[in-house]
């Protein structure tokens, strides 16, 4: 049985009208690997798109906790340089990054 653990991607956005504008797409859940969790974030984040444009509510979060939410319209992804890493609560007080 694979190694499933809570995984953490990082997509680099910017506004298509102003480049110089800039942010980062954050997409956690669970996956085996790094690729695993960039495939499932790519996947979530296609299914929100499309429900978008058709009017239609977004997904939500699917049972493997991966989501797609707060979408930018104008705002263009930019998979080529997303990151996919082990997540870690930024909320932690602790150095390992679990929380007490």
């Amino acid at each position: 049985m694979p190694n499933r653990e809570f995984y953490e991607v990082d997509v680099p956005i910017h506004d298509s009208t102003d480049p110089t504008l800039r942010g980062l797409h954050v997409f956690t859940g669970v996956a085996d690997s790094p690729a695993a969790a960039l495939r499932r974030a790519h996947e979530v984040y296609d299914a929100a798109l499309a429900a978008q444009r058709a009017g239609l509510e977004l997904p939500g979060r699917q049972a493997d906790s991966w989501g797609a939410s707060g979408l930018r319209p104008g705002w263009q992804m930019e998979w080529t340089a997303a990151k996919a890493g082990p997540w870690h609560n930024p909320l932690s007080c602790t150095p390992s990054g679990f929380a007490l």
